[in-house]
């Protein structure tokens, strides 16, 4: 029989963006992506336009939470795996623990807010993702685990 796969990386990655980090209390709820880009799996959620839509576009509405992985959507050709696609169902976590990519340098237990197109510890412009927190220390793009408790 021939072997597939005979080298194995020393250590196995944490989780990946968008999956629910524990079982801590957590709450769940579902919006209708209404992104013609889809949203991508670990980031922040806003209410769209229409009745119980759901965007990525922080200026469109209020902060929802963040998204949740999910392994066994259906696609058409020409979708990417890594994210919902337009009308989908989206999973959001409002509370609890998940994994997301930082794009900077953060900081245990700084706030995080949202640029638009990633998630940071930084002011500025941004905006405030308000009662989530880092929960763990991370270099930029790194997997960190953010909380709202």
């Amino acid at each position: 029989m021939a072997v597939n796969q005979d080298t194995y990386t020393d250590t196995m990655a944490p989780g990946y963006p968008g999956m629910v980090a524990n079982g801590e209390t957590s709450n769940r709820i579902s919006r209708t992506c209404e992104d013609s880009a889809g949203i991508p799996f670990g980031v922040p959620v806003y209410r769209g336009v229409g009745d119980h839509g759901c965007t990525r576009t922080p200026a469109a509405g209020a902060f929802l939470g963040i998204s949740i992985a999910h392994e066994v959507l259906g696609l058409l050709p020409g979708q990417t795996v890594d994210r919902y696609q337009q009308y989908d169902s989206v999973a959001i976590m409002p509370l609890g623990v998940i994994w997301v990519t930082a794009d900077e340098a953060v900081t245990d237990g700084a706030p995080a807010y949202d640029t638009g197109s990633a998630i940071v510890d930084t002011v500025g412009s941004n905006t405030a993702l308000t009662g989530w927190s880092f929960d763990t220390t991370g270099a930029n793009a790194a997997l960190v685990k953010l909380a709202k408790r």
